[in-house]
C-alpha cells in the first residue's frame, strides 16, 4: 500500500470510527457523562487508568467509582472528609485497589487546590511530549508517603513505558474536531505533540499496516509510530488512534 493509499484508506477508518456512535462502547463513555471542566477531567483520568482489560468491565468499574463519589468526582476531591472515604475501602478494579484509591484521591485534592485544571500537572516540565509526562510522572509521586504499590498505576517514558494510558486521557482531553468524541478541553498542548496510545489491537493493525516494524516496544514504539501518523498529518497524528483502534477492535483487521 502506497502511502497515498494508506492515508486514504485510513480517513476513511476515522471517518467511519471518530462518531459520536463510537462513544457509548468505549470508556470514553464516562467523561461524557459530565459538563464541568474538572468532572470530565477527573473521570477521563480514571476511566483511562482503568483501561486495561474488557472494555464493558472498565466502564462498569469507572462507573461504580463515579457512583461513590456521588457522580460529582469535583466535588468530592474538594469537599470529602474522612468519613466519606471509608465507602471507597472495598473498591478494587484487577490490580488497582483502594490503597491506590486514597492516593489518587490525596493527589487530585492537592493539584487542584492550586490549579484550575489538570492540564497544569503536564505543562510546566517542557514542551516535548516526553519530558511532560516524566515531569508528571515525578509530580504526581510528589506528596509524602507515596505507596509502593501505587507507582505501578502511572507510566513514565523515563522506564521506556508506552504510556499508553495517559497517551489517551491527553488525546481526550487536547484533540478538537467537529465529531464530538474527543473533548479538546485544554489549550496549552497542541495535538501535534501527542503520542499515539498503543494497545495490542493498535500494535497489531499498526505492524500489518507497516506503520510500526516488528521488535519496537514501549516509548519508543509510541514514539515511532506517531512519527509514522505524522507523516500523513503532522498537525494531528494521533486522530489516526481512532482508526487504527477501531480496524482492530471493530473491524477485526
Amino acid at each position: 500500500m502506497t502511502q497515498i493509499e494508506l492515508k486514504k484508506f485510513l480517513d476513511k477508518k476515522l471517518k467511519d470510527f471518530n462518531q459520536p456512535s463510537f462513544i457509548k462502547d468505549d470508556p470514553i463513555s464516562i467523561p461524557h457523562r459530565f459538563k464541568k471542566k474538572q468532572d470530565i477531567e477527573i473521570a477521563g483520568f480514571f476511566a483511562a487508568i482503568f483501561a486495561w482489560g474488557n472494555r464493558q468491565t472498565i466502564i462498569n468499574k469507572s462507573s461504580e467509582l463515579m457512583h461513590l463519589m456521588d457522580d460529582a468526582p469535583f466535588q468530592f476531591i474538594k469537599g470529602h472528609e474522612e468519613k466519606d472515604l471509608k465507602k471507597l475501602l472495598h473498591f478494587c478494579h484487577r490490580t488497582f485497589n483502594s490503597t491506590d484509591l486514597l492516593y489518587f484521591i490525596s493527589f487530585f485534592r492537592h493539584h487542584y487546590q492550586k490549579h484550575k485544571s489538570l492540564e497544569q500537572a503536564f505543562t510546566p516540565w517542557g514542551t516535548d511530549m516526553e519530558a511532560m509526562l516524566s515531569g508528571f510522572h515525578r509530580y504526581f509521586f510528589s506528596l509524602e508517603h507515596v505507596p509502593d504499590r501505587t507507582r505501578k498505576h502511572v507510566a513514565s517514558p523515563e522506564k521506556n513505558s508506552g504510556c499508553k494510558r495517559l497517551n489517551m486521557f491527553l488525546r481526550w482531553m487536547v484533540r478538537k474536531d467537529n465529531n464530538s468524541v474527543d473533548f479538546g478541553l485544554w489549550e496549552n498542548i497542541s495535538p501535534s505533540q501527542l503520542i499515539c496510545p498503543i494497545d495490542l489491537h493498535v500494535e497489531r493493525v499498526a505492524k500489518k499496516l507497516g506503520l510500526l516494524e516488528p521488535g519496537i516496544k514501549g516509548w519508543k514504539a509510541a514514539k515511532a509510530l506517531t512519527d509514522r501518523l505524522a507523516e500523513l498529518d503532522p498537525k494531528d497524528p494521533v486522530k489516526y488512534d481512532l482508526a487504527l483502534f477501531g480496524l482492530g477492535v471493530i473491524d477485526k483487521f
